[in-house]
């Protein structure tokens, strides 16, 4: 008799998060060892009510589809678990017999899986427990790269491309645009891909670096008067001298973060009031996780990998780990999966490291020798005529 898998989705969702649902849940059916295969509605809200849907006969066809399905097919949350909540969660795995547990998310939601693994430890409770890295914000540690950071520096290098040709082939305003990332800035660095590929004038702010804002506008005022357009990108989570977020609305998300946002407006607005230039705010928003036709075919495979090799670690009675990915970049590119202990990943955070960031706004070659592998695919070649 094989044992029942339980599968939940945390946090934001990624282009590639269902690609990891899709590996977890082949693998499970071929493996001939699970009998029933449930996801958490909502991720730990349907683990809280017991809202379980059942995968286990749902047709391969529909699966399959799910490598090409943005958002969370299942549903996400950012439902930060107490401990007054574990013991109905662990009511929940063995009401439905749970044999393993997978939660796909990034560092809270490796959290809450170290907690459940230690408190079904404690509690005898014969439980497998694994976490698939999941986050656009690639701020997960041990591992050297996070599934869905790539189609989010994919969508970032096009989308910022895209925006700088406008700029300068129409130089009547500083477009500035926002990206996501909270308090990492890998993502808002592949935006920095503009300046490679256009003839445009690029500047690049992250959150991982406090900007002094009059620097930042004497350096805005010099880049324009250059006369070849100027596009700006800023982290959403960019921050003054003083620590404090450059744009704050003011509302806290279920984990207790700050969440950021507006970040480009307040620039435009600077850039209006203080150097009497046109500028306008772009902000792609979430279509910058979720665009499908920008998704990269590398972080598809490995998001899809590493859904496998969590079922297949935890079918051989490995508990207690991340997926990680491990890279060798060259002399091309390849990537293998490992296990790295839960307690190590649990709430720790990567950020952008500073030896890469040039003159306080420009993005050193180092970052794309590690990102554009990750990134997939060509990129379009424009025409520049200028």
């Amino acid at each position: 008799m094989g044992m029942n898998i339980l599968i939940a989705h945390g946090g934001g969702p990624t282009a590639v998060i269902n690609c990891s649902l899709q590996g977890a849940v082949e693998a499970a059916r071929s493996s001939g060892r699970v009998d029933k295969i449930y996801a958490a509605r909502f991720g730990a809200e349907g683990i809280l009510t017991g809202d379980l849907i059942d995968l286990t006969d749902v047709p391969a066809g529909t699966i399959a589809r799910l490598g090409r399905t943005p958002a969370s097919a299942i549903g996400s949350c950012r439902r930060k678990l107490t401990d007054a909540d574990y013991p109905t969660v662990l009511e929940t795995l063995k009401k439905f017999g749970i044999g393993a547990f997978f939660y796909n998310g990034g560092n809270d939601s490796m959290d809450t899986c170290h907690k459940v693994s230690e408190l079904a430890k404690r509690e005898g409770l014969d439980l497998r427990v694994m976490g698939i890295p999941k986050t656009m914000d690639n701020d997960l540690v041990l591992t050297d790269h996070c599934p869905g950071f790539g189609s989010a520096a994919r969508f970032a290098a096009i989308s910022a491309s895209e925006l700088a040709l406008d700029a300068s082939g129409l130089p009547i305003h500083v477009v500035v645009t926002e990206y996501m990332g909270r308090n990492a800035g890998w993502v808002t660095a592949a935006s920095a891909m503009a300046a490679r590929l256009t003839n445009c004038q690029v500047l690049t702010y992250l959150p991982e670096l406090p900007v002094d804002e009059d620097k930042m506008l004497s350096d805005i005022e010099s880049a324009w008067a250059k006369g070849q357009g100027l596009l700006v990108t800023v982290s959403e989570g960019l921050r003054g001298l003083d620590g404090k977020p450059l744009a704050d609305t003011g509302i806290v998300d279920g984990f207790g973060h700050v969440i950021p946002g507006g970040t480009a407006q307040h620039v435009t607005d600077a850039i209006i009031q203080k150097l009497h230039i046109k500028s306008r705010a772009e902000k792609p928003g979430l279509l910058g996780r979720a665009a499908i036709p920008y998704a990269s075919p590398v972080d598809r495979e490995e998001a899809y990998a590493a859904g496998r090799y969590a079922v297949n670690a935890a079918l051989r009675g490995e508990s207690g780990y991340m997926v990680s990915i491990r890279a060798e970049r060259t002399p091309v590119y390849s990537s293998s999966m490992e296990l790295v202990p839960l307690a190590e990943v649990a709430n720790a955070e990567k950020t952008f490291p500073l030896e890469w960031v040039q003159d306080g706004n420009r993005v050193a070659d180092a970052f794309f020798d590690y990102a554009l592998s990750l990134i997939g695919g060509e990129l379009p070649q424009y025409a520049i005529l200028r």
